[in-house]
């Protein structure tokens, strides 16, 4: 942590550092790396990936508040994640947030390898601590097919990693606006064969809304070890006990009433508040991954993992109790050969995730449980197998093709229903394989700079939450989406590598689009809409404003990476341009053909500055735009856009060459802007608004010793 990461972004600069050895005049050079995309196991620089890839490491992480990961990841373009209430995320990449009113879907999550997507198709993102993060890799679309069933792409998360050769320990307090207090502990040690790392995070939050306190205990363990130059042994475990108040949606007058209310009783609908609404959750995950070399050509990747979870949820109406396990793997072959004298590289292998649910929904009486309404065992079987070669042509083009065969199976049995049937209920829904194929081609203009054109397809069936709502019915005509996605793209770094660049244009064509509505209860049901284009623009740059060429570092106090240096001003943006339109779609006597889909905003925006100093103080301004979006599909209704700014300042430093502090404090939505962020869909009686947290503050110091 602290500046130990070196940001992998395309960006290589040459410093001059000092060397013990060496007078004021002399200097040593350093190489820092460039990002590498692991995403498609070829382990390519990001310049020679054909696909929409962006890549986040710790240091942009912790330019933010790491209570969330909500602005760092919007820091990308095409990303868009968002709070609706504390600790309750949706994500969204080159999309709307139609199939997402709630969770994390249509997007594949990957932790340390391990498949984090659950078999029924939801990934809980709010299990995860921002700390222990320390690397995010998106692959946005449906290029992902490595990754099995999606059109809306994949997200690798991967732990920090201690630094080879050095261990330390540390601890952190963090405190807030509206009761913000957090709390970590962590310890870590890193040699040449084996490193381990150990943190536990404990984060409490009063909320800005009524009903809307959370408390999140997290504990990572996370080891590796090489046995021999051969192969590689990696652990990880996860725990998680996560509780949290559900404010609910209000309506246009309430939220600009009072934004920091919960949803009221209106006659004899109770609101939140009297309801207890509510998620607790307690989850734990084991993965094991084993990484072996055969040869220098052979090698294979396999990776076991095992998962439960007990979850209460009480809502509006009604009160879940759910229970699950699940268990699945991926194995993954590579091999390296010549063809017609080009490096040849292929990679083949599958992926199979199973679980089994009981879920229980009784009647909510203000937080306890009520009548059984029904229970419901769950079974889910989704698997499939992929393949992918990369070629190298003459002329430095790299032809890139791969394809996968997906698969998935619910069955439910509704053995409440078992005393008037004696054969129970019993719903099964398979949707048969399919292939979704993508070819690529890279060229490489410069040694600095690619271009590149891919096309790729993704089939991407209904999750477990959208055949089965909350409600207890069971969608049997619901369908899967298809789509196909059409881009172009070129990257690299201008002016002696001190501006780097990534811009993509795609045309996606999704059929069967999967959309939501909210019923009187606040129960969401989906169902098909037809088929939508969605064409956008995605642009990041970052550059020097000034940066050193003769070193001033103070020998011991400062790590250089490729987003921090002493004495430097670094800028960074990121914009997205969304053109996404309803083609065909008929509701009834509506059509809404031509209608921008819903929940999606035209333009988005990031931009920031990072200013450091040699005697370690720092300065990280930053702001946010998104344009007004529709929130409904007749585009009668929407949330105005908005401009936040936020900005982080403090101190780090090694003293002594053992002692690591950072010290800090932010500033956000400085403004204090009222806006709406993860708006509900479609929504019965004109709820559409989730209020986000006015101007806040938070500090806090960090403190560790390294030997």
């Amino acid at each position: 942590m602290f500046l130990r990461y070196c940001q992998p972004l395309p960006l290589l600069l040459l410093l001059q550092l000092p060397s013990h050895a060496q007078t004021p005049d002399t200097a040593r050079t350093v190489r820092l790396p460039e990002a590498t995309v692991v995403g498609y196991g070829q382990n390519l620089p990001l310049r020679r990936t054909a696909a929409g890839v962006s890549v986040l490491d710790a240091t942009v992480i912790d330019r933010f508040n790491q209570t969330s990961l909500t602005q760092a990841v919007n820091t990308l373009p095409g990303v868009r994640l968002e709070e609706r209430a504390t600790a309750s995320y949706r994500l969204s990449v080159r999309g709307s947030t139609l199939r997402s009113p709630f969770g994390v879907r249509n997007v594949k999550l990957y932790y340390n390898d391990i498949p984090f997507t659950e078999a029924s198709g939801s990934s809980p993102l709010n299990l995860l601590d921002p700390a222990t993060i320390g690397r995010i890799e998106v692959i946005k679309g449906p290029a992902g097919s490595v990754y099995g069933a999606g059109t809306g792409g994949a997200v690798l998360l991967s732990t920090r990693r201690p630094v080879a050769g050095e261990s330390q320990a540390q601890v952190g307090f963090t405190a807030g606006s509206f009761g913000l207090r957090r709390y970590t502990v962590t310890t870590e040690t890193g040699s040449a064969t084996a490193n381990l790392r150990a943190q536990y995070t404990r984060q409490t939050l009063d909320g800005y809304r009524q009903n809307s306190a959370v408390r999140r205990d997290v504990l990572t363990l996370d080891g590796e070890f090489t046995p021999s130059e051969q192969q590689t042994i990696s652990v990880h475990a996860l725990y998680t006990d996560l509780d949290y108040q559900i404010p609910g949606s209000l309506t246009r007058a309430q939220f600009e009433q009072n934004p920091r209310q919960a949803r009221p009783t209106v006659g004899t609908q109770l609101g939140t508040v009297d309801q207890r609404a509510g998620y607790a959750s307690r989850s734990a995950l084991l993965g094991v991954t084993h990484d072996y070399r055969f040869s220098s050509r052979w090698s294979n990747k396999t990776t076991l993992y095992a998962s439960g979870t007990t979850i209460k949820t009480p809502f509006l109406t009604d009160l879940e109790r759910n229970t699950s396990l699940g268990w699945g793997g991926r194995s993954v072959f590579g091999y390296r050969a010549a063809l017609a004298g080009r490096l040849l590289r292929l990679s083949a292998g599958g992926e199979f995730q199973n679980s089994f649910e009981n879920s229980r929904n009784y009647q909510n009486r203000r937080g306890t449980p009520g009548t059984l309404r029904y229970d419901d065992e769950i079974s889910t079987s989704v698997g499939f197998g992929f393949a992918q070669a990369d070629w190298e042509l003459p002329a430095n083009f790299l032809l890139t093709a791969g394809a996968s065969l997906n698969g998935l199976r619910y069955q439910i049995a509704r053995v409440s229903d078992a005393a008037a049937r004696p054969d129970s209920f019993a719903f099964r829904r398979n949707f048969q394989p399919v292939v979704s194929p993508r070819v690529a081609l890279l060229k490489e203009i410069t040694p600095r700079i690619s271009a590149y054109a891919s096309v790729s397809s993704g089939f991407s069936p209904p999750s477990e939450e959208e055949i089965r709502p909350s409600d207890g019915s069971l969608n049997r005509d619901l369908k899967a989406e298809r789509g196909t996605s059409y881009e172009l793209g070129t990257r690299g770094s201008l002016f002696h590598k001190r501006l780097t660049f990534d811009v993509a244009a795609f045309d996606f064509r999704l059929k069967q689009t999967i959309v939501t509505r909210t019923t009187e209860t606040g129960v969401n049901v989906f169902f098909n809409s037809g088929s939508t284009r969605q064409r956008g623009v995605e642009a990041a740059v970052s550059g020097w404003l000034w940066r050193p060429i003769l070193s001033t570092f103070a020998r011991g106090t400062f790590t250089p990476s490729a987003n921090i240096l002493p004495n430097s001003l670094r800028a960074w943006a990121s914009y997205a341009y969304n053109h996404f339109r309803f083609r065909d779609y008929q509701q009834g006597d509506q059509n809404y053909s031509g209608n921008r889909l819903t929940g999606t905003a035209p333009h988005t925006l990031s931009a920031g500055l990072d200013f450091n100093q040699d005697l370690g103080f720092y300065l990280q301004p930053s702001l946010s735009h998104q344009a007004q979006i529709p929130l409904n599909d007749a585009n009668t209704v929407y949330a105005a856009g908005y401009w936040t700014f936020a900005t982080r300042a403090g101190w780090r430093r090694v003293l002594g060459g053992k002692l690591e502090m950072d010290i800090y404090a932010g500033l956000e939505n400085a403004t204090d802007r009222r806006y709406s962020l993860g708006n509900d869909l479609n929504a019965f009686g004109q709820r559409y608004f989730q209020p986000a947290p006015g101007r806040n503050w938070y500090s806090g110091v960090q403190l560790g010793w390294r030997w």
